[in-house]
């Protein structure tokens, strides 16, 4: 068997697959396809041991059904099941829809919490900080369902697709935007610039996704080489990692971030170790730094949330030991596992274009930490402020690390703006989406 190849929080073994048979016709929800799922969770799945007897493919009408009664509950709320193109296009940024994520302040007001520059909203001159008071002519409110949570119907990702917005910009105007979704190349980077704080050269910098860019081999990201390559000439001090927002994504990219962050000192160093189930022990590995460029941080602080988690969780893990971490926001999700696609080894899903991501591996550093499923706590827990764009100082969090900087603590003043949102938008995804998520 050739080298395990890791590419996300996620991972991608690099075996070749089965030609699917010429003259196939896909049936995605046939019975054959629910017993390829469980024969490839037997081979595969972490914990394949915790398997419960093979249900009735019959019994259920559909994939996801069956996938979901099969799973070791509770620790795996991540298994999903998509089709090969989408799962592709995701981890290189290639999506489709309005393009905006969302949050709340402490209020329950509805802001945009980030907009994708070539997405429709984007193009459209959205910005974060925007109030959204309203979508398809009703209150946010009216969204509100029975359970706490939101659905704002704003129907599929496909291209085509219509909604109305009416926003209260920070002016205190009001604006409708009608919106169409299509397909769009999204950002990773959402900002980034670098400020004197006292003597020191601070950077800020806003990533909201591992995505990789296409047709590079080894797997990297432009985005951040140009990023890691900006602090670089600015001469920065401090760097202010902004990963509020991260649902995670490749694991090669996570890589390639922490080879820019690493000291030079221990740049040959253990980075993590993974483990598969029983059956699959010869592919275990461990992967060390390998230092790129000359930044040279001693710390690196980390604005997190329950929205941050899989690969971001995996840059925090994988550092702590050899660098002062500085957690400011909220708890990290706690996802201390990861998954690669199924289907190339299983013809009947590659025939059917199922695409299964089950839980498949788990990482620990270099002191042998894994298994937090609770997630990170933060080292200063401080609300959220989404009312405020990238770098302005009111923005909670954002001023909470710069005065960490500042002073070595954060006043009862910021801490006391601590809340945690009753419904948060990784709620309102499940799968490949909620590591990606967007509308």
């Amino acid at each position: 068997m050739k080298q395990v190849k890791w590419i996300l929080g996620l991972v991608l073994l690099s075996f070749g697959a089965c030609d699917p048979k010429e003259d196939s016709v896909p049936n995605p929800t046939a019975d054959v396809v629910k017993d390829a799922i469980y024969k490839s969770m037997e081979e595969w799945y972490y914990w394949n041991k915790e398997l419960p007897v093979a249900p009735k493919a019959g019994d259920f009408d559909t994939n996801e059904a069956y996938l979901d009664a099969i799973t070791f509950k509770p620790l795996d709320r991540f298994s999903y099941l998509t089709t090969q193109e989408a799962f592709n296009n995701a981890f290189v940024g290639k999506n489709a829809g309005h393009g905006f994520g969302f949050s709340f302040d402490a209020t329950e007001r509805l802001f945009l919490s980030y907009v994708f520059s070539e997405a429709p909203a984007g193009k459209d001159g959205w910005q974060r900080g925007w109030e959204i008071i309203g979508m398809n002519g009703k209150s946010i409110p009216e969204y509100k369902t029975a359970s706490g949570g939101y659905d704002f119907k704003l129907g599929p990702t496909d291209p085509g697709i219509t909604n109305t917005f009416t926003f209260k910009l920070p002016d205190g105007s009001t604006t409708t935007r009608t919106n169409i979704k299509a397909e769009y190349q999204s950002n990773s980077v959402l900002h980034q610039e670098i400020i004197s704080v006292g003597a020191k050269k601070v950077g800020y910098w806003v990533y909201q996704s591992f995505k990789a860019t296409s047709g590079l081999s080894p797997t990297s990201s432009n985005e951040v080489k140009s990023s890691m390559e900006f602090f670089q000439a600015g001469g920065i001090n401090e760097l202010i990692i902004d990963l509020r927002y991260n649902g995670g994504g490749s694991v090669a990219v996570a890589e390639q971030i922490m080879n820019y962050l690493i000291q030079a000192t221990n740049g040959n160093r253990l980075m993590y170790t993974n483990k598969l189930n029983s059956l699959k022990t010869s592919l275990q590995s461990s992967t060390n730094f390998k230092k790129i460029g000359g930044l040279s941080l001693s710390r690196v602080l980390f604005i997190t949330s329950r929205g941050s988690a899989s690969a971001s969780e995996l840059v925090i893990n994988s550092l702590d030991p050899y660098m002062d971490l500085v957690l400011i926001g909220d708890n990290t999700f706690g996802k201390p596992v990861g998954s690669f696609p199924l289907s190339r080894y299983n013809k009947t899903l590659v025939d059917n274009n199922v695409e299964l991501v089950p839980i498949t591996f788990a990482t620990a550093n270099s002191q042998g930490k894994a298994e937090y499923f609770d997630g990170f706590p933060a080292d200063f827990t401080v609300g959220d402020s989404p009312q405020f764009n990238w770098g302005d100082p009111r923005d909670l969090r954002y001023g909470a690390a710069i005065q960490y900087i500042q002073n070595g603590t954060i006043n009862a003043r910021m801490r006391n703006s601590y809340f945690r949102p009753k419904w948060e938008m990784i709620d309102a995804f499940k799968g490949l989406q909620q590591e990606f998520p967007a509308y």
